[in-house]
């Protein structure tokens, strides 16, 4: 349906409510760590190839879900600072977090099979 006027929509996902841009280190805190829902949190840089493939197949699998589970995407050359306190070494890597701890986490990409058992495991834990 249409976007409400006043929704902060960034373009990068049409009306997807449960992917968003982390906009600093306090958003970070407020809509990941504090959120009562699982997040999944994207680590991805511009440069990186295999990150254009795994955001679309990630999100499209997160959407699935319908809200059961949120997406947050972390850009790792504008939070170098989430970066490192998470010790992300290589991107993609891809953190699943509950209650503000880190429960899962994989690097690299994975197929759309993969991505759905790794968001299974996520809410049904």
């Amino acid at each position: 349906g249409p976007l409400a006027p006043h929704s902060r929509a960034f373009g990068t996902s049409a009306g997807c409510g449960s992917t968003f841009n982390v906009q600093d280190g306090s958003d970070f805190q407020d809509r990941v760590v504090n959120n009562p829902k699982p997040v999944v949190v994207d680590f991805h840089a511009q440069w990186c190839g295999p990150c254009k493939i795994l955001g679309p197949r990630l999100e499209k699998v997160v959407a699935k879900q319908e809200g059961k589970v949120l997406m947050a995407k972390v850009d790792i050359d504008d939070h170098t600072d989430l970066a490192i306190e998470y010790e992300v070494s290589a991107v993609p890597t891809v953190l699943a977090m509950k209650n503000g701890d880190v429960v899962d986490k994989f690097v690299g990409i994975k197929d759309e099979d993969q991505l759905e058992a790794f968001l299974k495991k996520l809410i049904g834990a």
